[in-house]
């Protein structure tokens, strides 16, 4: 879990068939940055939406299939109100300022969590940046926002039920893949790696059914300071390990 790498943008040599296919992203520390700095915790949060530029434009040069970021959770909601606004005006304000960025760089955006609470001319920017993204064919950028896992497989499991109900589906068939096409992240493949900032050891009720097999890579560093080298280092770890599935390597499997 080392982000010492000096790795730089020209160097980087992890072979293409080795890089995750999809990484997410738990984006911690924001607030604690910002107190270490005497700063309010909007100003953590400003950072932030940085680190969040400099992500998703180097998994795009990286050729990275999808990278989902946890913008904010349902237990988010909790946080004093003026923090809650300002992270909406950041979200609208990254959905308007960013659409030239995503057309260059032929990113496809995607949003998922729970519609309600979010406020509507958020949800009308939000909307229209995906809306004009829909037909690029580059990296898909998921923001999970207002999103809660929990939450995700109770939705999930309602739709099940109300299809099984109606006659759409037959209670006899049901499986993961009928689990899997009824979550926010139906036609997405799960994330390879999962990366957590700010050093904490949890999973925050991010994506619980879609990581079950994702490398986990933690950094002690805060969001804001999350930059090009500790990306590379992940995906570097991550080329390293092997990914068993349950199963035995073949060393392993010799010995057995």
């Amino acid at each position: 879990m080392s982000d010492t790498s000096s790795t730089t943008a020209i160097e980087f040599d992890v072979p293409p068939e080795k890089r995750p296919r999809h990484i997410a992203v738990i984006m911690d520390g924001n607030g604690r940055w910002a107190g270490e700095r005497g700063l309010p915790r909007i100003e953590g949060h400003r950072h932030g939406v940085a680190s969040v530029r400099r992500t998703t434009e180097e998994c795009a040069r990286l050729g990275i299939r999808q990278l989902t970021l946890y913008c904010l959770s349902s237990e988010n909601w909790k946080r004093p109100q003026e923090e809650i606004d300002f992270l909406m005006h950041l979200l609208q304000q990254y959905m308007i300022e960013q659409r030239g960025t995503i057309a260059r760089q032929n990113i496809r955006v995607a949003v998922i969590g729970r519609r309600p609470g979010i406020p509507d001319e958020v949800l009308r920017d939000m909307d229209k940046t995906v809306e004009l993204s829909r037909h690029n064919t580059g990296m898909r950028l998921c923001l999970a926002i207002n999103y809660g896992g929990r939450a995700e497989l109770l939705d999930a499991v309602g739709q099940i039920a109300r299809k099984v109900k109606t006659g759409q589906l037959d209670s006899d068939e049901l499986s993961e893949t009928t689990i899997a096409e009824n979550l926010y992240t139906a036609g997405m493949p799960d994330p390879d790696l999962l990366i957590r900032t700010a050093g904490e050891m949890r999973v925050s009720n991010f994506l619980l059914w879609q990581i079950s097999y994702a490398e986990i890579w933690v950094t002690e560093r805060p969001w804001p300071e999350f930059d090009q080298q500790q990306l590379h280092q992940a995906i570097r770890d991550f080329a390293a390990r092997k990914r068993r599935f349950g199963g035995l390597d073949e060393k392993r499997k010799a010995e057995s």
